[in-house]
Order: C-alpha cells, then structure tokens, then sequence
C-alpha cells in the first residue's frame, strides 16, 4: 500500500489521497440501509465532488450504482462516455435553450425543471416521432429547482411527448432532522406526484437516507455520504472516510516575539516563535479564509494540533509549529490536513463551511493516488 505520508513525487506539494475501496464500502453501507427493491444511485457532479469523476463513476458502476447525477451537460457527455450502456446518466440541470438535440443524441436523460424546459424537450421528441425519456423535477419547498402545482397543471398536456423514467425532489433541510420542512415536503411530494403520470420516485440524498423509509421511494441520490462526509451531522458518521490530505514543508524559520507573518501582517507572534512555510496555497482549494482557522498535525504526533497562521498565499501557507520543540522537521516533512486525526467534517467546520465545499475546492496540482483498500 501506498504510505500516506512519505511516496510524495518531487512534482507536487502534497498528496490527495482517494481510498476507492472506502468509496465502495460506503455504496454497500447506504445500499443495506434502504429496502432489497430501493434503488441506491450517485451523485458525481462537480467532478465526483473534485476527486475525479473517471476514477470514481466505474468503481461506483462495479459496486451495483446504475443511476448516475451530474449537474451540467458537458458532465453528462464526459460520464456517458466513461459508462457502459446499462448506466443512466441524469442531467441535473436540464436544458438550456438549443440543447434538447445534443441531449437526445447523447443518450442522456434530461431532468425538466420548468415548463420551459419541458416545451423544448416536447419539441424534440415531435422531430424523432416518438416519445423522448426524461425526469421531472418537482418543487416541493425548496424554491430552488423543478415545478410547481400549476406548472404541473400546465405540463398535462406535454406528458404525452415523454417517457417519465424519474419523478423527483430534493429536501432543504435533511441534515436537520427535526425540522418540520421535511414532513412538509414530503407530503408535498407525495401529493404533487400524482399530477404525473405513474413513474419511480425519488426524494432523498444523503442525509435523506436517514430520515426513514418514508423518504426513500424508489431510488436514493447519495452524494457527500459516498465520499466519506457524514450525513447525520448531529451523529457519528456512519461513513468510512475516503479523503485524506498531506502536505509538505518547505523551510521553517525562528522568529522572535512581535515578528509578522505574511500578507498585511495579519498575524503577530507572540511568543518566539518556529513557523513553517507549507507548499499549498488558495491556489489549491485552501481557502483564503482559513488563516486562523485551519489546522493541521504531524502524523506521528497527531496530540499536538498546529494552527495555520496569517494569510493563505496562492502557493503557500504558514503553520504555527512551536509546540512540536525542537522534533527535527526537515524540508518535505509531510503534514495531515485531512485525515484519521483531522476529519473532513471536522476541517470544514473549522472554516464555518462545509465539507461539500472544502472537497470540490480541491485543486489539480496534488499528487492524486488512488488506492484499493479494502473497505
């Protein structure tokens, strides 16, 4: 197995490390927690969540996942191509004017989220003389995607041009499980389903999952869950982490007591001082913001937790490294940033974000290993 620590190239600042055997552990998790006749699919927009759709979609595909979610049309024309025919590729995001053409010809299955959409996926399937597949998305609280009642009024007459694969939701407050919005929308759902013609359903991601069976119908989207982000935030995870980053050091200095540290000299040591330069930067996903927030360990003395300090260059940062004495750090020594001792959820809530945000900021210029672990 590849260490996480030391098998850095020369190229990179740091590794991202992607554990493909967690990622199918984590399907089969969410798999056993929904019915023998649910069906579990994947959201793997955003590049699989910034960790490489290419890598992630077949072993997904190899774990049982047929149904696969994107959000833009070149996603879906990437991942069509990346899958065999017995996948389904949803286009989150629909149509944009002109595109129900090169939709259709792609094999992809638009999602209609307004009667616009709709007329334009109608008037394709007019040309071809036959009925064309599609989801069809419905508001039921979110004021975000999908149509309302009397759009759905408006749509009866349309449905006749579509074969409706996927009657869908999403909930805006899953991760809460107590708040009311999820009752609401789920009756909502339910009610606003039946102005269509009878389809499967879908209404919970993630964090919809643990909601209860009430919330699964026919088809789950997991997303964040698959890739080790915990779903039940007010819980321990059920998930196993598939993300880990380590970064490496390029030269440390001693400084004394009033000595500033980076741009604008936003932070003042108080204390004589060991700082070390670190090669990742905002440039990398880090956000700019995380000076002050952030933290990270040494592997081998993860008890001592090492504040990033001032601000997040483009290429580099600085952390705080006194507590750690005189342990000899020599240039590539390697930190965790996200890992067994520092979770994603944990990092990000550290950063007043989420982890959603801190893994599709993840940059390109990581030495990115894949490994098969057995999850």
């Amino acid at each position: 197995m590849i260490s996480p620590v030391r098998d850095i190239g020369n190229g990179a600042g740091g590794r991202l490390r992607v554990d493909l055997g967690a990622l199918a552990g984590n399907y089969a998790r969410l798999r056993a927690e929904v019915a023998p006749g649910v069906g579990v699919g994947a959201a793997v927009k955003a590049d699989a969540y910034g960790l490489g759709v290419a890598r992630i979609a077949p072993v997904l595909h190899k774990a049982g996942c047929r149904s696969f979610f994107v959000a833009t049309l070149d996603e879906a024309l990437a991942l069509r191509a990346l899958l065999p025919p017995d996948a389904t590729v949803f286009l989150l995001n629909g149509l944009f004017p002109g595109a129900a053409r090169e939709v259709a010809e792609a094999g992809v299955i638009p999602v209609l989220n307004s009667l616009d959409q709709a007329k334009d996926w109608a008037r394709e399937a007019a040309a071809r003389g036959r009925a064309l597949p599609c989801a069809v998305q419905i508001d039921s609280g979110m004021s975000r995607f999908g149509m309302n009642e009397a759009d759905l009024v408006a749509l009866a007459p349309e449905c006749g041009a579509f074969d409706i694969r996927l009657v869908m939701s999403h909930l805006a407050c899953a991760d809460t499980p107590g708040h009311p919005q999820n009752a609401a929308q789920l009756a909502a759902f339910r009610r606003l389903r039946t102005m269509l013609p009878p389809a499967p359903a879908s209404l919970a991601a993630s964090s919809g999952i643990f909601l209860g069976p009430d919330y699964h119908f026919d088809l789950v989207r997991p997303g964040y869950a698959l890739y080790g982000g915990n779903p039940t935030p007010d819980a321990p995870n059920p998930m196993t982490p598939v993300v880990s980053l380590y970064l490496r050091l390029v030269q440390e200095r001693r400084i004394a007591a009033g000595t500033s540290v980076g741009y604008g000299a936003h932070f003042v040591a108080a204390r004589p001082s060991r700082i070390g330069t670190v090669a990742a930067g905002y440039a990398d996903g880090l956000l700019r913001a995380s000076g002050g927030r952030a933290v990270a360990v040494l592997p081998d003395r993860p008890g001592i937790v090492l504040p990033v300090i001032g601000r997040i260059s483009m290429d580099c940062l600085a952390l705080d490294l006194t507590d750690l004495g005189e342990t000899d750090l020599p240039p590539g020594t390697v930190f965790e940033f996200i890992g067994p001792h520092l979770p994603l959820d944990d990092a990000a809530a550290r950063l007043d974000t989420i982890g959603y945000e801190v893994l599709t900021s993840l940059g390109h210029r990581y030495q990115r290993d894949y490994i098969e672990s057995i999850a």
